[in-house]
């Protein structure tokens, strides 16, 4: 696991590997930082690149300037002069330069927000407001529609059956679908003006979306005259049919069933779909493959897909590679896990497991890292030495489990006082105070 090296040159080169991710860290963020500042401040961004400008037409013509002093003593006068309205004319050049590239910059960042706040104007909010109102309109419209639907099929209905029906069943029949077609225009105006005073609430408050407004109206139309046009189908004499058709059906599968049962058939077993593998597959052939180039090929256990902890791509290593594939994991360029989120350990009665998450930044991707231990003597390295937020998970391990981390700066109980007897989290734990 050491490949033979002291426990001095091992201390070493952890040492040397901190330091140089705590630099690659910093270096980052520094570049992070200033990426971000300029994003936020391009007019500050403007007047830098003006104030450069300046200051390199300046340094310009200071160096003219001096050159100019250095060969007076074998030029003439109209050299130097001559020479001192070329440095002038660079400098005004240079000005030149300058203020036009701030004016062009000062033009592209005005037509940007120009073309943003196009979108914030008042016109497509006016526009957006009348289409409300068109697909309002429009679902009045297909109400009314479908009750007239639906009045049409009771009077056709009540006609077929006026040979055996009185005149007071009619007459009550017609004033149910009057009725009914009154209520159907009651729901529908009612509807529109709650959508309507919502959108004019709404556009008063100054909140925006009114993109997602419209789209959600027109929806709540569509959906509306569909529920409508259903019902006044179910009411007429296609639905009833639909209804007698689907009952009949239910009841020859019905007997059917009971007719396989009594010949002792055995029923058809369900389909089982074949399960599609998980989107995080590809990641972890990835993971496996750079660790078996690189370290070899018995360095893992196992490595399969977590498919309860969002199919997190997860590693088992061996006692003894343990240590060493968590330090290629952290250094390894095209892995670079350099954030340690989550260390616990478990009793599985058989056994004892350690389990790491980790997270690499620069690739916005996570890998968990497990390790099973011996229960009756569960030791295993620290990995301190390569995360710092290790220390006290681990320190909670040894405290609640009982599991030993070689090489901890400082492991003791950080839960349980220091006389505390046993581990609380192991599955035989006994307290020692029965009475407590």
């Amino acid at each position: 696991m050491t490949d033979g090296k002291t426990p001095e040159e091992l201390a070493e080169e952890k040492r040397k590997a901190v330091e140089d991710a705590k630099r690659k860290a910093a270096e980052l963020r520094k570049e992070r930082e200033k990426r971000n500042a300029a994003e936020a401040n391009p007019e500050e961004d403007l007047d830098l690149a003006k104030k450069k400008a300046v200051a390199a037409a300046k340094a310009k013509a200071a160096a003219l300037r001096k050159k100019k002093e250095l060969e007076s003593s074998t030029a003439t006068e109209s050299p130097e002069e001559s020479e001192e309205s070329s440095g002038e004319e660079d400098l005004d050049l240079a000005k030149k330069k300058a203020v036009a590239a701030a004016k062009a910059k000062a033009a592209a960042l005005r037509k940007k927000k120009e073309l943003e706040s196009s979108t914030a104007t008042e016109s497509p909010e006016e526009s957006e407001e009348s289409s409300v109102e068109e697909d309002l309109d429009l679902a009045k419209k297909k109400a009314v529609a479908a009750a007239k639907a639906k009045a049409a099929a009771l009077r056709k209905k009540k006609e077929l059956e006026s040979s055996t029906a009185t005149e007071s069943p009619e007459e009550s029949e017609e004033s149910s679908e009057e009725e009914d077609l009154d209520l159907a225009k009651k729901k529908a105006v009612a509807a529109a003006k709650a959508k309507a005073a919502a959108l004019k609430k709404k556009k008063e408050s100054g909140e925006t979306g009114v993109y997602d407004d419209k789209a959600k109206a027109a929806a709540a139309a569509k959906a509306k005259a569909a529920a409508l046009k259903k019902k006044a189908e179910n009411d007429s004499g296609e639905g009833d049919n639909a209804k007698e058709i689907a009952i009949a059906k239910a009841k020859a599968k019905a007997k059917a069933a009971a007719a396989a049962k009594a010949k002792g058939a055995k029923p058809k077993e369900p389909v089982v779909e074949e399960e599609k593998p998980s989107h995080n597959q590809p990641v972890l052939d990835r993971y496996v493959q750079i660790i078996r180039e690189n370290l070899g090929e018995d360095l893992l256990e196992d490595a399969y897909i977590n498919k309860l902890a969002k199919h997190v791509p997860t590693l088992v290593a061996r006692k003894e590679t343990y240590f060493k594939l968590a330090q290629f994991l952290k250094y390894n360029e095209l892995l670079a896990f350099d954030y340690l989120s989550e260390t616990h350990g478990t009793d599985f009665e058989t056994h004892m497991e350690i389990y790491n998450h980790f997270y690499s930044y620069q690739n916005n991707q996570s890998v968990a890292l497990k390790v099973k231990l011996d229960r009756n003597e569960p030791v295993i390295d620290s990995l301190t030495s390569l995360w710092e937020g290790a220390n006290w998970p681990e320190r909670e391990g040894y405290d609640l489990l009982g599991i030993t981390f070689k090489g901890h700066p400082n492991l003791t109980r950080i839960m349980m006082p220091d006389d505390w007897v046993g581990h609380p989290l192991r599955k035989d734990y006994e307290p020692y105070d029965v009475e407590v």
